[in-house]
C-alpha cells in the first residue's frame, strides 16, 4: 500500500516545490529532501517519434506475435500524464507504487519508496548480488518477483516494463513498482499485457538462475506459477512460445539469453528473450557490477 502523506505537509507545499524546482532542474529525474522526507521530481522529456513503433508493429504482424506489438511511449507531457494516471490507479488498488504528491503537464513530484536518504535496490540488483550465495538465495528472490506480478494481475492490472530493474525492494520487504510512462492496456488485450509482463520478467532474470544453478528448480516454480494465471493468459503464452520456436537455434550468449539446459526445452519451458526486439533502445541487460552510488538528495529550504 502507498504510504500516506506525512502529517503537517500540506499539498500546496508539494505543488510549490514542483513549480520551483521544475524551472531549474537539468536532469529528467532528480531527488530532493523536503521537510524530512525524500521526494523525486520527474520532468517531461523530449517527444518520441512513431517511426520505430510502426516498424515493430509490422514485425509483430508478420510473425503473428500479438505480445510483440509495440506499446508507444510518446514522451513529453503525454508520458507524464500517463505515468501520473497509472501511479494513481495502481496505488488505489493497494499496490506499492510511488505516491504522486503534485503534478503538472510538464512534470510531477512523487514520494521515495524507501527511507529518506537510503537507496531502494531493484530486484535485479538483489538477485544478481545473491548469485554468489547460491541457488536457494536467488530462487527465493526470484519467486518474490513472480508473486509481485501475480498481485498486479489479480487486480486486473498490468505493468509497463516488467523487468526486474523496475521492481524495487522496499524496507519492509514488499516489492514495489516503478516506471509507467506507457500503458500496454491501451494497445493490447489484458491477457496479452500479462504475457508481456511475464516474458519481460523471465527475460531479465533467467541469466541469474542459470549462473546460480537454480534453473532446474525454477522450471517447476514457473510451471506452478502459470497455474495461478488465467486460462486466456496461458493460452496466449503457449501460442507465443510456439511462434518463437525458431529462437531455439540462436546461439547462447549474454545478449540473447540462456536456453533451459535443465529440461532441454528452451522455448517450451523458458521463453526466449524478445524484449530486445520489442524495445531496441531499452535493452534489459543484466548488470555486471553494482550500480554507481547515487548523488545525495538536495536539501530544500523549508
Amino acid at each position: 500500500m502507498t504510504p500516506p502523506t506525512m502529517e503537517g505537509t500540506p499539498p500546496e507545499r508539494y505543488a510549490a516545490c514542483l513549480e520551483r524546482q521544475l524551472a531549474h532542474q537539468q536532469l529528467n529525474v532528480a531527488s530532493y529532501q523536503l521537510g524530512g522526507e525524500q521526494v523525486w521530481l520527474k520532468k517531461a522529456g523530449p517527444r518520441h517519434g512513431m517511426g520505430r513503433y510502426r516498424l515493430l508493429g509490422a514485425l509483430a504482424l508478420l510473425t503473428r506475435l500479438e505480445v510483440m506489438r509495440p506499446v508507444p511511449n510518446l514522451g513529453g507531457p503525454q508520458a507524464i500524464a500517463t505515468e501520473v494516471r497509472r501511479l494513481r490507479e495502481l496505488g488505489a488498488q493497494g499496490l506499492r507504487v510511488p505516491q504522486v504528491l503534485a503534478a503538472r503537464d510538464d512534470g510531477f513530484l512523487m514520494r521515495h519508496l524507501g527511507q529518506p536518504g537510503e537507496h531502494t535496490p531493484s530486484l535485479a540488483h538483489e538477485i544478481d548480488t545473491a548469485v554468489a550465495a547460491g541457488p536457494a538465495a536467488v530462487l527465493a528472490l526470484w519467486m518474490q518477483g513472480l508473486d509481485a506480478l501475480h498481485r498486479v494481475h489479480a487486480r486486473g492490472q498490468c505493468l509497463s516494463q516488467a523487468f526486474a530493474r523496475n521492481l524495487v525492494r522496499c524496507p519492509d520487504g514488499t516489492v514495489g513498482y516503478i516506471d509507467f510512462e506507457d500503458d500496454p492496456a491501451a494497445v493490447l488485450p489484458l491477457a496479452a499485457c500479462h504475457v508481456r509482463d511475464a516474458l519481460c520478467y523471465v527475460h531479465s532474470t533467467a541469466i541469474y538462475l542459470r549462473q546460480s544453478g537454480a534453473l532446474h528448480e525454477a522450471c517447476s516454480v514457473w510451471a506452478s506459477w502459470l497455474q495461478t494465471c488465467s486460462p486466456e493468459m496461458r493460452r496466449l503464452l503457449a501460442h507465443s512460445l510456439a511462434r518463437m520456436g525458431w529462437m531455439r537455434h540462436l546461439p547462447r550468449s549474454r545478449r540473447l539469453g540462456p536456453t533451459c539446459s535443465a529440461c532441454g526445452q528452451p522455448t517450451t519451458c523458458w521463453p526466449r528473450p524478445i524484449e530486445y526486439a520489442a524495445h531496441p533502445a531499452r535493452t534489459s541487460r543484466a548488470p555486471t557490477r553494482a550500480p554507481r552510488a547515487r548523488r545525495p538528495p538536495k536539501l530544500l529550504k523549508q
